[in-house]
């Protein structure tokens, strides 16, 4: 649904203005982690009015508001995409940027056994693998 960062916005009472809406649906719309570099060029392809502040602002405010997760990939640029309650894991591919998300239940299964291992109850963790296509 591409307009559910906008929906997630007005729950929290926060004012759309018709930029907002943009960026909040370019958002929703992506089916990648763009950086704020890409949300500009996407927005701006919708409403040409739209500067790269107002994308930097709107993104610092949805990610203040817990609408938006950001991600450093070890390439310079913050990366984001839309919070969610379902955990997921990154594989990053290191020539490309490319960014694959995965669940797999024996590596969670693995992490809580380590956690209690340890004598820790775990409560959030973040896994990024980073390699490279295996036919290269």
């Amino acid at each position: 649904m591409p307009d559910r960062i906008e929906k997630l916005c007005a729950e929290k009472g926060m004012r759309m203005t018709d930029q907002r809406r943009v960026i909040a649906r370019v958002l929703s719309s992506a089916e990648d982690h763009p950086d704020v570099e890409e949300l500009y060029r996407r927005s701006h392809d919708v409403d040409p009015h739209i500067s790269i502040a107002t994308v930097y602002r709107t993104v610092r405010l949805f990610e203040e508001s817990g609408i938006i997760s950001r991600h450093e990939f070890r390439d310079g640029r913050s990366r984001y995409e839309e919070s969610t309650d379902a955990h997921h894991d990154h594989l990053i591919d290191t020539k490309t940027g490319k960014v694959i998300e995965f669940v797999d239940t024996e590596i969670e299964a693995l992490q809580q056994a380590i956690a209690r291992k340890l004598g820790y109850r775990l409560v959030d963790h973040r896994l990024e693998l980073y390699g490279v296509p295996l036919d290269d």
